[in-house]
């Protein structure tokens, strides 16, 4: 205990010494600062004490092949939405990590509001408060709005888009319109009691190995270094009364020096530590391991791969012990076809189907993949 202790306090002199000195030397800026800074421990701990068990899935309706598709005024569907959250709670689930883009915004932010506040309605009957993605660093790096392309056969989340695009990411000329996003955004339902969360970037740092990687930008790394902070402190300036979170995916967190500078910005930003992990359950666990010396609460806002090890069987008691959030991905197969497994994009589908389901939980008529699977799940919250 003492060693975890001393392991505290070493973070959090290395998180943010510079800041702590300015605010002892100006009262006044203290003050200003407390409504703009990242969350103490305690605040962060207070506020996690009062949410149930945090469990549900990444969301996208059937009918979309990506957040474009879901949430532009021709194709935004509620009723469906209705519908899929209305089995999301037959199991239990108390939240769903739903992205948005930055494009969206750009398109009609009255509009775009309209349909936030409508899903949040609609989430709300179905008692699921999600974490809204406001940037994501996965799949093409060319996003447009207007129709979105149909999927490529057989192949796993083929129309997904990253959000900002290539072009917008290289063109610092573009920040004030990403700012006006994301305050416009977290101003408008910072303070909704509907709305667990905001996880600002999603794998900030992913270069699309497999996929894209021969259209990102040579300098992604850095371009998004530059941003992911300000995008911290607009959501801050915004006056998100909810916790703000980025998830790191890719290693052990649990000694500083190894700490690449994007986990440093996230681990050292977020109110409420995320993380990723498709690995099987031992693995699970140590990555739960290496973060809790950060004295936060964990969110594990992306797992379950069944080919890998990575079940609910698996994974949630794990998660329930730790009493960490367990949000897996997909949930009603359609078009980003994620039960097709990532090497899908080498050797689609085209001629056979998985013989194991990848991702997701329910068919496209809401009949579960596995009936025990759903059983289980229901189980597992219910006695929570």
């Amino acid at each position: 205990m003492k060693h975890r202790m001393l392991r505290r306090v070493i973070l959090a002199l290395w998180i943010a010494p510079a800041l702590a000195l300015a605010l002892a030397a100006n009262p006044a800026a203290a003050q200003m600062s407390q409504r703009h800074t990242r969350w103490t421990e305690q605040k962060a701990n207070a506020w996690y004490a009062k949410q149930p068990w945090l469990v549900g899935s990444n969301y996208i309706p059937s009918y979309a092949i990506n957040q474009l598709e879901m949430w532009q005024p021709d194709t935004f569907d509620p009723q469906r939405i209705d519908q899929e959250l209305g089995w999301a709670q037959s199991l239990g689930f108390t939240t769903m990590r739903v992205f948005l883009h930055d494009l969206l915004w750009e398109q009609g932010s009255d509009g775009f509001k309209k349909r936030v506040d409508t899903f949040l309605s609609i989430a709300a009957k179905h008692h699921i408060r999600p974490l809204f993605v406001l940037f994501d660093s996965c799949w093409d790096s060319n996003p447009r709005l207007g129709k979105q392309h149909d999927p490529r056969p057989g192949v796993h989340n083929s129309g997904w888009v990253q959000s900002p695009g290539a072009k917008v990411l290289e063109d610092p000329a573009q920040y004030p319109r990403l700012e006006a996003y994301v305050k416009g955004i977290v101003g408008a339902f910072g303070h909704d009691p509907r709305v667990l969360g905001w996880d600002l970037w999603n794998e900030p740092d992913n270069a699309n190995d497999g996929s894209y990687a021969n259209l990102e930008p040579k300098n992604k790394v850095d371009l998004v270094l530059a941003l992911l902070p300000k995008v911290f402190e607009w959501a801050r300036e915004a006056g998100a009364s909810q916790p703000l979170t980025s998830g790191v995916w890719n290693g052990n967190w649990g000694s500083a020096d190894k700490l690449s500078p994007m986990e440093k910005i996230q681990l050292g930003e977020s109110d409420v530590l995320s993380f990723h992990s498709y690995e099987k359950p031992e693995v699970f666990e140590s990555r739960i391991l290496s973060l809790q010396h950060f004295g936060r609460p964990i969110l594990c806002t992306e797992y379950m791969a069944r080919p890998r090890g990575s079940t609910f069987e698996a994974i949630l008691p794990i998660a329930k012990k730790y009493r960490v959030a367990a949000i897996n991905w997909g949930f009603v197969a359609g078009k980003t076809q994620t039960y097709f497994p990532w090497d899908s994009w080498q050797h689609p589908y085209v001629d056979r189907q998985p013989a194991e389901w990848f991702h997701d939980i329910f068919h496209a008529d809401g009949k579960p993949y596995r009936q025990d699977e759903a059983n289980f799940i229901r189980k597992i919250i219910g006695g929570s």
